[in-house]
């Protein structure tokens, strides 16, 4: 068995909230998915690509109630405040540390955490964030939604707060 079916077989040992005709996988579960990737490099290493242009991303796993990407962030990479749609998600830092931002809503605040090598970071439905290597060493994260994603939607943030400029559609955008 490879890593990617050990970790198929993990997510469905526990069912899933269904939605709109799509099953969702806890955040407990996505947690637990991106942890299993995370701790198993040697499954995944030799994927990684680091580019200079921008932040490199693969997706290792597609089922139909998630899916799992595996990131790598040179220093000053980021993405941007954004969102998963309807998808709930995890990530784990696999290799060195990102910098997470949020926005409460009806805030202009922006609140920042490090997640460092070993930490993970679970979210619902619609949670904006931007996440960026704001450190020297390159990064890796392993990243899990559920449902998969449709589309992102992209937002700027102003003096007002967090203003939606843009949606990038799954399979089209990326």
């Amino acid at each position: 068995m490879t890593l990617l079916s050990d970790v198929a077989a993990l997510s469905q040992t526990v069912p899933g909230q269904v939605l709109s005709g799509q099953a969702r996988l806890s955040q407990a579960r996505l947690r637990e998915l991106v942890a299993a990737v995370a701790t198993l490099p040697e499954s995944w290493g030799a994927l990684v690509r680091f580019g200079p242009d921008r932040r490199w991303y693969r997706r290792l796993e597609l089922a139909d109630d998630y899916e799992i990407w595996l990131l790598s962030w040179l220093p000053g990479q980021r993405t941007g405040f954004h969102d998963h749609g309807h998808a709930a998600g995890a990530f784990a830092v696999a290799q060195g540390q990102v910098r997470e931002r949020t926005v409460p809503a009806g805030h202009v605040r922006v609140r920042e955490r490090t997640v460092a090598h070993g930490s993970i970071r679970s979210f619902g439905p619609r949670y904006v964030h931007d996440v960026a290597n704001a450190f020297a060493e390159p990064a890796v994260t392993v990243h899990a939604y559920s449902p998969p994603l449709t589309a992102m939607r992209r937002y700027q943030l102003t003096e007002s707060g967090l203003v939606q400029n843009g949606i990038e559609r799954a399979e089209k955008d990326w």
